[in-house]
């Protein structure tokens, strides 16, 4: 059978919301992951089925999505495959899209532009929550700045219940709590520690005031690339979890076990981070349980010749039908729904990009407003009503390479 996308890394959280939405959107998906706990209700639509994979085989892989002739490759596994993935893509001719890398990967993913561009392909790295929307909000707030300066970022979120369940991504989790931070700074790329005390007080719309710590991204050097003709000196991405969640994760960190360094059991090599991944999939959800998220960005810089300042936010919260996902709709619906553009040619652009380059934010907000995910620009909700007609269009820009 012939299917209109794959999902790689479909019984992960995002992997499940992706495909689900495609799914119901009235496509074909190939689900594939190294085991499908979890995926029964998908597999009972007739355009479904499941492949399983090991991403350490990538030979198999390739048959499989070979076989396929799939036409939009979403990768929503952990990201230390997906260069591998990004260059399976490009062999098999299929469109690519992630949820994001870290910097050194991202730089050999970027080597891949020319040849992605001569295919005649898209693929877009980076694409969720943040990064993902917060990418797409620059792009639409950049036209209206002469200079930028400074440039703040991230989320906050919170839920209706002191418990903890399931976060977003365990191995994003792993990178953000024990990575030190590489933030913009003075001009500089800097390391921070992620508990560092960061002196930011913000009170997040829908959330409130929470603490507040660096976070190691890839925006930091992509926003970087993006405003270097703004003239931009400092990017810092930002993340807030509530109280209960973060002493959670804390102590996990602190313990090691969010630790990719095997330790040995019973003679066999284990990860700590791979077993936490595997026992927090089986935490279930309290009922009645749900979730906000802000996604926020702060953008600061001059306008004809005076002080200028714009703020963008992204309201999602848990969706009836969709309890189990909490706020993770907001990484996973823009997912899919940057996928069905891509496969539907909305995006004229070949090559290899971060979103912020290509992706047109009215066509994007509009369709996140469909889902119920919310856009305020300077506080005033748009996607709602948003229509190709908005004041202040921003300027698409054409660009060959990074």
């Amino acid at each position: 059978m012939k299917y209109d996308f794959a999902v790689v890394g479909a019984n992960g959280m995002q992997g499940k919301i992706v495909a689900r939405d495609l799914l119901e959107s009235g496509y074909s998906v190939l689900l594939c992951a190294n085991d499908d706990y979890g995926l029964e209700k998908l597999l009972e639509h007739d355009n479904s089925e499941f492949s399983l994979i090991d991403l350490h085989k990538m030979d198999r892989v390739r048959r499989i999505l070979k076989n396929s002739a799939v036409r939009v490759l979403v990768n929503c596994a952990m990201d230390d495959f997906n260069l591998n993935v990004t260059k399976t893509a490009l062999e098999l001719g299929m469109h690519y899209m992630d949820l994001g890398s870290e910097d050194a990967m991202m730089r050999e993913q970027k080597k891949l532009h020319p040849e992605f561009e001569a295919k005649g392909l898209l693929a877009i790295s980076g694409i969720g929550s943040t990064p993902g929307i917060n990418n797409i909000m620059l792009r639409y707030v950049t036209p209206r700045f002469d200079t930028i300066d400074t440039v703040h970022l991230g989320f906050a979120w919170s839920s209706n219940m002191p418990v903890f369940v399931a976060p977003f991504s365990i191995d994003a989790i792993a990178y953000e709590f024990t990575e030190p931070a590489t933030i913009f700074r003075d001009g500089k790329f800097v390391e921070v520690m992620p508990d560092e005390p960061t002196g930011i007080d913000y009170n997040y719309r829908s959330i409130g005031k929470q603490y507040t710590c660096y976070t190691k991204h890839i925006e930091h050097h992509t926003f970087r690339d993006y405003l270097k003709k703004k003239g931009v000196k400092n990017i810092v991405v930002y993340s807030s979890f509530p109280s209960h969640s973060y002493s959670t994760l804390r102590k996990l960190a602190e313990l090691g076990f969010l630790s990719k360094e095997p330790i040995e059991i019973n003679g066999l090599p284990v990860r700590p981070l791979d077993f936490v991944t595997e026992a927090v999939r089986h935490i279930p959800i309290p009922e009645g349980y749900t979730e906000k998220e802000n996604v926020w960005l702060k953008v600061y810089g001059t306008k004809s010749g005076k002080k200028h300042v714009e703020e963008m936010d992204c309201i999602a919260e848990t969706l009836p039908g969709w309890e189990d996902a909490g706020c993770n709709v907001d990484t996973g619906l823009p997912a899919s729904i940057l996928a069905q553009m891509m496969y539907d040619e909305e995006i004229p652009e070949r090559g290899f990009y971060s979103p912020e380059y290509v992706v047109p934010p009215e066509i994007f907000f509009k369709r996140l407003g469909k889902k119920k995910i919310w856009i305020y620009d300077n506080g005033e909700k748009i996607n709602a009503t948003l229509v190709k007609s908005v004041s202040r269009t921003p300027i698409r820009v054409r660009v060959t390479s990074f």
